[in-house]
């Protein structure tokens, strides 16, 4: 046998054998909602230990293992969340505002409803309403995000085999669960599930069918009030599912608000959304180690903001001002427009000098109401900081993919988002 003939033989082998690996049993996938590279970064610095040379890596960096396309089914190039969720719930791309339809409005089986019809538990996790556009997207199905009311009905109504399509629910969003013409959470008391509406309450969850709602809409901020929520409901979560069924689980965890905070173009509010669910890969990482026959795999649906790390021509950029701020920009505005002592109460949550210049453009905002405030604090921040924004909306750049466990390797390279999902369904499928 010459060279080529021999190359082409091992070549043959390799795809050949591929497809008889052994799939996991277990899938954890992680969205962080807005996550662009610019956020990882700056997450690195965030956390970094000033007092070595070499910046400290993250539970990022050591699972990195590729890009992914975030385009939608338009000629915009620039996808939302419903559109971006979509194509990483079903593998097929859909025009943005798209809750798992496709451009004719047509039904889009998501992963979970193939792995509800598998036989495996299945799960939502989010820090936004668990009808926000990426929880929706895999459980129901809706020509518009904006249609909150119908979506939280398909997670009664939109049965798979006969039976509700998520097991677990963890997340906000009583205002659309419980109203005035339908009690969701009755119906889901009715079918035999757990409920909870506290945090404070969510370790007495102990069993599967379970819901926990634990705000009117979204969470508050990390940074406002519960830094580790997201953490708390993986951990919950995990637990849970652990031995919950001899065919695995689909667990889907979302940190929603990385995305609102880069929205609000407000760097301090998005570090620690950042963290919170940084602390939650490390719990799922350490999962999928002590049970090897789980995959994790980790993306973003888009970016947001355009978040730049350096601003106004200068080189640098001022991680510690990041850090000395004790609000997001929204409850640091509530906190002026209430005190009588806005010089101490700026100092205090800011972590800035409340000089003439400053004073001045306080003074101004608080007569003009609070949006107007808020937008004082962010700039000052930004500025001191040296962070840059481009945009209140989304951006086009291609997003990072990690993966950790069995079959880790399938997500290495650039890659459309909707080969994320053809992969995980090929996956749940075996």
């Amino acid at each position: 046998m010459n060279f080529k003939t021999s190359l082409l033989a091992s070549f043959v082998g390799l795809v050949f054998a591929a497809p008889t690996l052994a799939a996991p049993k277990n899938i954890i996938y992680m969205i962080g909602d807005g996550m662009g590279p610019a956020y990882t970064t700056g997450y690195r610095y965030f956390k970094d230990d000033p007092s070595t040379k070499v910046v400290d890596p993250t539970v990022f960096d050591s699972i990195l293992v590729g890009m992914a396309h975030t385009y939608p089914d338009d000629d915009t190039v620039v996808t939302d969340s419903a559109a971006g969720a979509t194509a990483l719930s079903t593998g097929t791309k859909s025009y943005n505002g798209a809750i798992a339809v496709d451009t004719h409005k047509e039904h889009l089986e998501t992963m979970l409803e193939v792995a509800k019809r598998k036989g495996k538990t299945t799960a939502l996790v989010a820090t936004s309403q668990i009808n926000h556009a990426t929880p929706a997207s895999f459980a129901s199905h809706n020509e518009s995000r904006r249609n909150y009311d119908d979506i939280a009905n398909d997670y009664i109504d939109n049965k798979i085999a006969g039976k509700l399509p998520v097991d677990l629910m963890l997340g906000g969003g009583t205002k659309y669960f419980i109203r005035e013409d339908r009690n969701l959470v009755n119906e889901f008391k009715d079918a035999g599930y757990q409920y909870v509406d506290a945090l404070s309450k969510l370790d007495t969850l102990n069993k599967i069918p379970a819901m926990g709602l634990f705000a009117e809409v979204g969470l508050p901020f990390a940074i406002d009030e519960e830094p580790q929520r997201l953490t708390k409901m993986t951990k919950t979560a995990l637990s849970l599912l652990e031995n919950q069924n001899d065919k695995g689980f689909f667990l889907m965890i979302e940190g929603s608000q990385i995305d609102w905070c880069g929205h609000a173009n407000d760097i301090a509010c998005a570090m620690h959304e950042m963290d919170d669910f940084a602390e939650s890969i490390k719990l799922a990482k350490a999962f999928v180690d002590n049970n090897p026959d789980t995959i994790l795999v980790i993306t973003a649906d888009h970016s947001t903001g355009g978040l730049t790390l350096g601003a106004n021509g200068q080189y640098r950029w001022e991680r510690d001002v990041v850090a000395k701020v004790k609000g997001s920009a929204g409850e640091i505005a509530k906190a002026l427009a209430k005190t009588k002592d806005v010089k101490a109460t700026w100092q205090k949550l800011t972590g800035l000098e409340y000089d003439s210049a400053t004073e001045l453009k306080v003074k101004e905002a608080l007569s003009q109401g609070p949006k107007a405030l808020s937008v004082v604090v962010k700039e000052a921040i930004s500025d001191a900081s040296f962070t840059g924004w481009t945009t209140g909306g989304h951006t086009a750049i291609d997003v990072q993919v990690f993966a950790h466990g069995k079959g880790k390797e399938a997500f290495i390279g650039s890659q459309n988002n909707t080969a994320i999902a053809d992969k995980l369904i090929g996956f749940i499928k075996k």
